[in-house]
């Protein structure tokens, strides 16, 4: 096995566990702090976290110092799994009524290795100009977005508490 594979596999299970930890960290530590990176209830919308900062520090871990393929394809993979997460998660939590925890963790480590895959076929779409400053944005749209949604979350399907409909600011200890 080549070395950048047994890398990518170790991060890999590292950001795993780190999203399997991101879900519990709000419940553990009621905080401002924490629910800006860990979800605070149980919506479709605050479970892109556990993907969203496991894949920005994979993609500034394996980048740093100029090495790997660059940014650009894992803040894209990053928005994409993301992406992927919203609309897979509305359909079967939303529109299909599941609630299966299996379904929930393969769906989280399935599009995990999606996060992890896609970079090196995005790869090749970032050597066109601009698109690592676009991808920087889109990354930090969704993340400004997360943070947002986070205090303020709209009312609409994406956003409810599937656990009790419970307002997201009103749950955060301030």
């Amino acid at each position: 096995m080549e070395k950048s594979t047994k890398k990518l596999i170790v991060y890999y299970l590292i950001a795993a566990a780190l999203g399997i930890l991101l879900h519990f960290l709000f419940q553990w530590l009621p905080n401002p702090v924490t629910a800006l990176v860990a979800p605070v209830r149980e919506s479709v919308w605050e479970h892109t976290k556990l993907l969203y900062f496991p894949l920005l520090g994979t993609a500034l871990l394996l980048n740093r110092g100029g090495q790997g393929i660059g940014r650009a394809p894992w803040l894209l993979s990053a928005v994409v799994a993301c992406v992927i997460m919203l609309g897979v998660g509305y359909l079967y939590h939303v529109t299909l009524r599941g609630e299966s925890l299996v379904v929930d963790l393969a769906l989280y480590f399935v599009l995990l290795v999606v996060g992890f895959l896609l970079p090196r076929v995005l790869w090749p779409l970032c050597e066109w100009p601009g698109t690592d400053k676009a991808a920087v944005g889109l990354a930090a749209l969704l993340g400004a977005l997360i943070v947002w949604f986070t205090f303020f979350p709209p009312e609409a399907a994406l956003f409810a508490d599937l656990s009790g409909a419970v307002r997201t600011f009103l749950t955060i200890p301030v």
